[in-house]
């Protein structure tokens, strides 16, 4: 949606459809995994974050994002290709995530289209061991740390952003974030989990020739290194995503905007094997109070 100027307060809601039913290595899509790795079926997240920013004036803002976040997933365990595949086992978790907090300074050119950020991610959510499967040969046993609605680290959140206007009708944006753990509660031997540190870069063009409706498109691109520890799955927790997403703003009644965006991944390097979206959907509202 950009980055406003305008001094005061505003409220969001943004929901977040992610399913991940494809099975992936490297650049390709694959139908199993070798003997001794886990055998996962479908992971199926629902986030709805509550995002609340105040700017005093045109050159500060900071913003608050509180997520609830819905998940299932189900996986057959450790493949083992000489045994019949086992009963599925499922989980689901329904609870706060992790919230983030993020100041900007856009106060750099008179024009305020250029803008940095700073911010941290606070370890809310449940985390760990906190939830467990509740159907299947796994029933009872923790769910896999990456899949726990939060992840137990405080992040530190830097970035910047920079939008132009090219014409009477277009304009240009990029963005850029990168985020890492910097202190994480499970920290001792044999109970450790770091969530792998992501870098993020967003460009794309708006066409702003009606106020009322302004549609988008922008190329997202995402790195993400190894989680790390021993509760983490090392080897399938790390990659390379570039998406394709179109999206529309509209305003719908003074100080009212509905926003939808859709994600198509166009390219993916993903080690180990992992389940990965075939698109996610994101819509959500915006109120300047």
């Amino acid at each position: 949606m950009g980055y406003s100027a305008i001094a005061g307060w505003r409220l969001s809601v943004e929901y977040d459809y992610i399913h991940q039913d494809q099975l992936r290595s490297g650049t390709r899509s694959v139908s199993g995994v070798p003997d001794g790795n886990e055998l996962e079926r479908e992971t199926l997240n629902r986030y709805i974050t509550t995002g609340l920013n105040y700017a005093p004036n045109s050159d500060w803002n900071v913003s608050l994002f509180v997520p609830y976040v819905v998940r299932t997933h189900s996986t057959y365990g450790e493949f083992d290709s000489t045994q019949p595949l086992p009963e599925l086992s499922s989980s689901h978790s329904s609870s706060l995530g992790d919230v983030r907090f993020i100041g900007n300074y856009q106060g750099i050119l008179p024009t305020h289209n250029l803008g940095v950020q700073l911010g941290v991610k606070l370890p809310t959510g449940h985390y760990g061991t906190a939830v467990n499967f509740y159907g299947g040969p796994s029933a009872g046993e923790p769910l896999d740390a990456s899949l726990q609605p939060g992840t137990g680290s405080t992040d530190i959140i830097v970035g910047g952003y920079y939008y132009q206007a090219i014409s009477q009708d277009f304009d240009v944006f990029a963005n850029g974030q990168f985020q890492s753990a910097v202190k994480h509660h499970m920290d001792e031997p044999g109970n450790d989990y770091r969530p792998g540190n992501s870098t993020t870069l967003s460009f794309g063009l708006r066409y702003e020739a009606h106020p009322q409706w302004v549609p988008q498109l922008q190329v997202n691109l995402l790195h993400k290194s190894r989680d790390q520890g021993a509760l983490a799955d090392i080897q399938s927790t790390a990659g390379n995503v570039a998406y394709v997403s179109p999206g529309l703003t509209a305003s719908v009644v003074p100080n009212l905007q509905v926003f939808g965006f859709v994600q198509v991944p166009v390219y993916s390097n993903l080690y180990g094997y992992q389940l990965f979206p075939r698109y996610t959907v994101s819509v959500g509202a915006s109120y300047a109070l």
